[in-house]
């Protein structure tokens, strides 16, 4: 087996693990190149199938890409999708700077549709190398309903044993490709052939790395205007694979306030 080929099977592995001590299952859809991979290794482990519901949390700031993306995947692979509209932005904390307030609106429609569908898992497409806070993270991450996230008060998870049954009222995020890179995610998208949204491929001498909504996420100068050429950019380049997102960049402790309160 070649790396990508343990990369796979571990991830597949975590997915029927999940599946198989969770009772109630939601896999997070933000559409972009990391959640459809995992989409695509969720229809491997289960030959075609998709045994739970996927979630998108709708802000109606995508991008018109993202959208004609989303309809056509969920019409061509038959996704049992839930879309759950978040709440304004007027509501969230105000004391949050400009983008992370905007940002915070997907927290609050998550706890939302946690809470009316009774998930007691939810799958996400984050990875360690993206943000030092998700470095910090557990392939399984137990939490409060509320979403409510203690770095402290994390399992251990030592050559490839995690810990998968909680106490009742334990809310799990489950992150399948936590140990994958960014370029690793590339390699196995072009191995697979699985579909992406084109605005990561460069026009006229920018493209997006990381998907976000329209509000706060900015494309990045690149002529990578194909996967191969994506590769050869992320091994030569220094720039963060997160220098779009405006929450990223306004505030030392922005993130990090975002993800304590359940954000992903």
């Amino acid at each position: 087996m070649n790396h990508l080929d343990e990369l796979e099977a571990e991830s597949i592995t975590i997915l029927r693990e999940a599946f198989a001590r969770i009772d109630r299952l939601g896999l997070l859809w933000s559409i972009g190149k990391d959640s459809t991979l995992i989409l695509w290794l969720l229809r491997k482990a289960f030959f075609g199938h998709i045994p739970f519901p996927l979630v998108q949390l709708e802000t109606h700031m995508e991008l018109p890409e993202v959208y004609e993306f989303r309809d056509r995947l969920v019409r061509e692979w038959n996704l049992p999708l839930i879309i759950e509209d978040c709440p304004p932005e007027a509501a969230m904390d105000p004391t949050l700077a400009a983008g992370a307030r905007a940002a915070a609106r997907k927290t609050e429609g998550l706890k939302s549709v946690i809470h009316r569908e009774g998930f007691e898992g939810i799958i996400v497409g984050i990875r360690r190398d993206e943000q030092g806070t998700r470095a910090k993270e557990r392939v399984f991450s137990p939490r409060s309903f509320e979403g409510g996230w203690d770095v402290t008060d994390q399992p251990a998870e030592f050559w490839g044993q995690y810990k998968t049954r909680f106490e009742p009222g334990t809310h799990v995020r489950i992150h399948p490709i936590l140990k994958w890179t960014e370029i690793d995610v590339w390699r196995y998208t072009q191995r697979e052939g699985i579909p992406i949204v084109p605005l990561y491929l460069a026009k006229d001498g920018l493209r997006y790395r990381s998907l976000g909504e329209k509000n706060i996420t900015l494309p990045v100068e690149s002529d990578a205007d194909t996967i191969d050429a994506i590769i050869a950019e992320l091994e030569t380049t220094k720039v963060s694979e997160r220098s779009g997102r405006i929450i990223d960049n306004e505030t030392e402790d922005g993130f990090e306030r975002l993800r304590s309160a359940g954000y992903m």
